[in-house]
């Protein structure tokens, strides 16, 4: 379980962030996270929920998570497509030339504050 490790990172740079910026409390903090990251978004949130209460200044920092669609893109016919469905292979031609364009993402995207 990676999350743990994942949210710890997290903490910290909220945690200077709010102090950089003489932030009392943390109301929320916004992550978007790719479909194929490898992130479980409820052993996330669960160790968030423990991890926050570790800070005073996120104690009662809610977390909001925005997912990001897997997208591939196909080198032989130009296509993008939907990773998740159609794995490796270009659904448009059948080609096995392909990359991921976007998906394995996360991004602390928003920190609201009181």
């Amino acid at each position: 379980m990676h999350e743990l490790g994942v949210v710890f990172y997290v903490v910290r740079d909220v945690k200077k962030v709010a102090e950089e910026n003489n932030v009392k409390k943390v109301t929320s903090v916004t992550l978007q996270i790719g479909e194929v990251s490898g992130i479980l978004h409820d052993y996330l949130t669960d160790c968030w929920n423990w991890a926050r209460k570790k800070e005073p200044v996120m104690a009662e920092a809610d977390l909001l998570i925005e997912s990001i669609d897997a997208v591939s893109f196909c080198e032989g016919c130009g296509q993008e497509y939907p990773t998740v469905r159609y794995k490796k292979i270009c659904p448009y031609c059948s080609s096995e030339h392909t990359f991921l364009r976007r998906g394995n993402e996360f991004l602390i995207k928003e920190i609201a504050v009181y």
